[in-house]
């Protein structure tokens, strides 16, 4: 019984409330990129949004590590992908300014995809290597002021909840800009809204695990392979550690 409530209330209720307030943070975002920087739009608008949206879901967020993170230093951020709710709980709970990098087919979301362009996210086209290279060195620009550049390195998403081998892109920009790799776990989201569904499950518990920071040291091939290990270690640490599986 509790399930079908659930399921009637996230139809009935979230899914109403969630675009609701997509469109009006949304709109609020476009009235006031052209007065304010990226990332007091994104405070004002992008981060209530991720917290509202959790919160019509019955999702609690818990974030371990805050301490790694070095005021005005600008980061290259790693972390694992398990669901949609992922983008929800990194802006709603990251604590930072960053760009985010994510496939090109999300720039046609009605609202999220221009509000994405206009806090400066960049778009991918992996079908098309010359112009996903092209975004990434247009991306380095925007690495200013303490600001920082979030990767999904799997790729993709985890179909299994199981962390995929990682891909070179983020670890190669971080070594072309000497920048520091950061790996975030991300736990939980997977039961929240499991790859090939469109059920929430209710009551939740996700965590946001901030790891400490890898210096980058040299350009070679074996500190490339090196940064991805310790990288894809730090990330699948907390995974094994089971959460509660609903709130009380």
């Amino acid at each position: 019984m509790s399930r079908l409530l659930f399921f009637l209330y996230s139809w009935l209720v979230f899914v109403p409330l969630m675009a609701a307030t997509t469109l009006v943070c949304g709109l609020l975002c476009l009235a006031l990129v052209p007065f304010l920087p990226a990332d007091r739009v994104a405070r004002y608008t992008a981060v209530p949004w991720a917290k509202l949206c959790l919160l019509y879901s019955g999702v609690r967020v818990d974030v371990y590590g805050r301490h790694h993170l070095e005021p005005g230093q600008s980061y290259v951020v790693v972390a694992n992908h398990l669901s949609q709710f992922d983008i929800f709980v990194l802006y709603g709970y990251l604590g930072m300014d960053f760009r985010w990098v994510m496939k090109h087919e999300l720039r046609k979301v009605p609202i999220i995809g221009i509000c994405c362009e206009k806090l400066g996210h960049i778009f991918i086209n992996r079908s098309d290597q010359q112009a996903a290279i092209a975004s990434l060195n247009a991306a380095r620009a925007r690495l200013n002021n303490g600001a920082s550049v979030l990767f999904f390195p799997e790729g993709t998403r985890s179909r299994n909840g199981q962390l995929k081998p990682f891909k070179k892109g983020a670890f190669k920009m971080a070594q072309d800009l000497q920048l520091p790799v950061l790996p975030v776990t991300l736990n939980g989201t997977f039961e929240i809204l499991p790859p090939g569904t469109i059920r929430l499950q209710p009551g939740h518990q996700a965590s946001l695990t901030l790891h400490a920071p890898l210096p980058v040291r040299g350009h070679d091939e074996a500190e490339l392979l090196k940064l991805m290990t310790l990288s894809h270690e730090a990330i699948a640490a907390p995974l094994a550690e089971p959460l509660p599986q609903a709130l009380a």
